[in-house]
């Protein structure tokens, strides 16, 4: 059993960044691809970000390309994602998740955690 729980949310004007974090408990996180996800209010979860297991592999949503960057730290049981030029639209609650394998789609990811809030301001 993994447990998974993020951090690093808030409120930013728009432009602004942030960086969250995803820790985890058990010693196998580095068997496990990783994703961020997100759900707007009234909107359905969607994909952010991927990243392999060994972090050599990584991919992103078309909306947040080029502006947020996946990583993650196997020695420290820890995926990030760096969010930067942040806009009103980027507002919602964002997820981590980890699989045991490549996946955009949220209901194939077996472990997440209880989100953390990202709210920007026009």
């Amino acid at each position: 059993q993994v447990q998974l729980v993020e951090s690093g949310g808030g409120l930013v004007q728009a432009g602004g960044s942030l960086r969250l974090s995803c820790a985890a408990s058990g010693r196998t996180f580095s068997r496990y691809a990783m994703a961020w996800f997100r759900q707007a209010p009234g909107k359905e979860r969607e994909f952010v970000a991927f990243i392999a297991g060994s972090g050599g592999f990584t991919t992103y949503a078309g909306s947040v390309k080029g502006r947020f960057t996946i990583s993650r730290d196997n020695a420290k049981n820890t995926g990030f994602l760096q969010m930067n030029s942040l806009k009103p639209e980027d507002t919602a609650v964002y997820y981590c998740a980890l699989n045991e394998r490549y996946s955009l789609q949220a209901t194939f990811y077996r472990y997440w955690g209880q989100g953390t809030q990202v709210t920007v301001s026009s």
